[in-house]
């Protein structure tokens, strides 16, 4: 069986195929461009059309929405764009490529994976996620250098490797399901 995990956001979209006779692992991003979103969701499509037809995918869990506002955090704005996005990327698999996808809570899939966040750690939650992931997952994460500030010419890690830890998490949850 071939099962997609995704972790959606209107700037980013983190992706991870487990090829389960196969006992391989796939792992992608991609950046979602345009000027509203509705461009975004049509670059959208065109990405899930290429990951679908290179994979064969039967089954797909998707990272739930965040259900409550939480001061400091995303504002209102932010969470019903996300919602609203989810629920474009959600319907265009289910009408697409006529797999219903199945919507996992982020905590939910962490507890299942024995994944533990420390409150007092140094370490963000997306960090502590990334680091789990990385010492489960051998792969070439993507990096860039940085090009200005006291860190200049230093090669560190790109953002989107924290949605694409999100999309392990996610799948890796669905299977233990």
């Amino acid at each position: 069986m071939i099962i997609c995990g995704l972790d959606i956001s209107t700037s980013c979209i983190g992706a991870c195929i487990v090829d389960t006779k196969k006992e391989k692992k796939y792992i992608y991003f991609f950046k979602p461009r345009g000027s509203d979103w509705m461009d975004k969701a049509s670059v959208t499509k065109d990405f899930l059309h290429n990951l679908f037809l290179d994979h064969e995918i039967e089954k797909v869990f998707i990272e739930e929405n965040l259900q409550a506002f939480r001061p400091g955090l995303s504002s209102a704005k932010t969470l019903m764009a996300l919602s609203r996005f989810n629920g474009i990327v959600s319907f265009m698999i289910k009408d697409i490529f006529g797999i219903k996808p199945e919507f996992l809570n982020v905590n939910t899939a962490r507890k299942s994976l024995g994944i533990k966040i420390e409150r007092k750690s140094k370490l963000s939650t997306k960090e502590q996620v990334f680091a789990w992931v990385k010492g489960n997952f051998e792969y070439t994460w993507p990096t860039r250098i940085l090009k200005s500030g006291k860190r200049k010419g230093q090669e560190v890690l790109c953002d989107e490797v924290y949605d694409m830890a999100d999309a392990y998490v996610i799948v890796h949850a669905g299977l233990v399901q």
